[in-house]
């Protein structure tokens, strides 16, 4: 089995939001839109899956995303300040913890992406 890459994957999901939502990206506004889409995207259920609770809503998905990335969720845990009860919440919760976690990241290499792209 090959591991998911969280990051790679959320970004791709900020991506689609910022083209479907017609955002407009300039370096004069970088700032302002990363942290509108922070807090937006923070309980979007197509992007982290925070506001359901599930992103994949399948438990099997969400337990095939988490194999080796056991270190990424024990990252994400630490900084949220959780402990390894999160784990009996299942799988899903787990796999929510670790799209939030990666978030911020996702959407600073998503914009970076895009200012790249525009500068071409």
């Amino acid at each position: 089995m090959e591991r998911y890459d969280y990051l790679e994957a959320i970004k791709e999901d900020v991506l689609k939001y910022i083209n479907e939502n017609n955002i407009v990206v300039t370096t004069e506004n970088r700032d302002e839109v990363e942290q509108e889409l922070n807090d937006t995207l923070f309980t979007c259920d197509s992007v982290t899956g925070n506001a359901s609770g599930s992103y994949t809503f399948n438990t099997w998905t969400a337990e095939e995303y988490l194999c080796h990335n056991w270190d990424l969720l024990s990252e994400a845990l630490t900084e949220f300040g959780c402990d390894m009860s999160c784990l009996e919440r299942g799988a899903e919760a787990c796999d929510v913890t670790i799209r939030c976690y990666m978030l911020g990241q996702a959407i600073s290499e998503a914009l970076d992406e895009i200012e790249t792209e525009e500068e071409e």
